[in-house]
């Protein structure tokens, strides 16, 4: 009998084609890292019940298309969408480019209040195949408000942690709103509201 939970939580997991997104998914909901993977069709469905902070949380995954054929199809699923899990590929320069594009899609199709993550993949890799550099990620990252991570599907690095800061965050804010709304009418609430993410002009 599956467990308990008291929340779920939908994340989408979007980016180019080819960044490990698949990958990604499965080495967190199965715990396993597959060699060969078969590109996404329009879009794939996988939960994962997780312990968060003592509370059982579930979170619906949606593995989202990179393919641009599949694009206009799968902007229907931020409706929803809680949490973002941008990723690109480490060894791939204009999957980093195009994370412009990406966070574009998701201003005018997600919630405003929807919060992301950027993972860097393929983190293994020797050096010098590393064509994007952590600072130039992470200080995108900043200029979106998002936090960061390199991680690798191979090497089972930071994957859990991504998804788990992930859904913390999305606690924290489902917490803050809650706040927010007792405070609206007349309740007490003693916690300092969260503060709200802001995109940087000069990125």
């Amino acid at each position: 009998m599956a467990a308990d939970f008291t929340d779920t939580y939908k994340i989408l997991v979007i980016g180019d084609v080819n960044v490990g997104k698949t990958c990604l998914v499965h080495r967190f909901c199965d715990e396993r890292y597959y060699d060969t993977y078969i590109s996404t069709v329009g879009i794939d469905f996988k939960q994962k019940i997780i312990n968060l902070d003592g509370v059982p949380v579930r979170l619906q995954i949606w593995d989202t298309a990179g393919e641009e054929r599949f694009r206009t199809l799968t902007t229907a699923y931020y409706r929803g969408a809680q949490g973002i899990v941008l990723v690109y590929d480490v060894t791939n320069t204009d999957s980093f480019d195009h994370l412009t594009y990406w966070l574009r899609n998701i201003e005018e199709n997600a919630s405003p209040e929807v919060v992301k993550i950027l993972a860097g993949n393929k983190c293994e890799v020797f050096p010098h195949h590393k064509l994007v550099q952590k600072d130039r990620a992470q200080k995108l990252a900043e200029c979106y408000g998002m936090e960061f991570h390199e991680v690798s599907c191979r090497s089972n690095i930071n994957v859990q942690e991504t998804f788990r800061n992930l859904a913390r965050a999305v606690r924290d804010q489902r917490l803050a709103r809650g706040s927010d709304a007792d405070e609206r009418t007349g309740n007490v609430d003693l916690q300092e509201p969260a503060q709200a993410n802001s995109k940087c002009a000069s990125c």
